[in-house]
């Protein structure tokens, strides 16, 4: 297999930022990231689509989390046998 060096012009506060980032979801490498990607990619395998992730802040992530637990353990919740049960309780 012939290999090719692929050169990408980019800041060293990006390429740090994104290797961290790399490494933090299971890569080896920068590196590694990219030639993975660009294998998936060029059989088709995958399709991108560029979507911004929303990031709780710590006291929501905290709050979602206390939430997610309370409903898990049936605390704080409630249940209706009837559409006129639910909406009276609403009221």
């Amino acid at each position: 297999m012939n290999k090719i060096i692929l050169q990408v012009p980019i800041s060293q506060d990006l390429k740090i930022s994104a290797e961290q980032e790399a490494i933090s979801q299971g890569f080896s490498s920068l590196q590694e990231l990219v030639r993975v990607f660009l294998s998936k990619i060029a059989a088709h395998k995958i399709e991108v689509t560029l979507q911004e992730s929303t990031r709780l802040s710590k006291k929501n992530e905290k709050r979602y989390l206390d939430i997610t637990r309370d409903f898990e353990l049936g605390k704080n919740t409630y249940s209706s046998d009837s559409v006129s049960d639910l909406v009276n309780k609403l009221h």
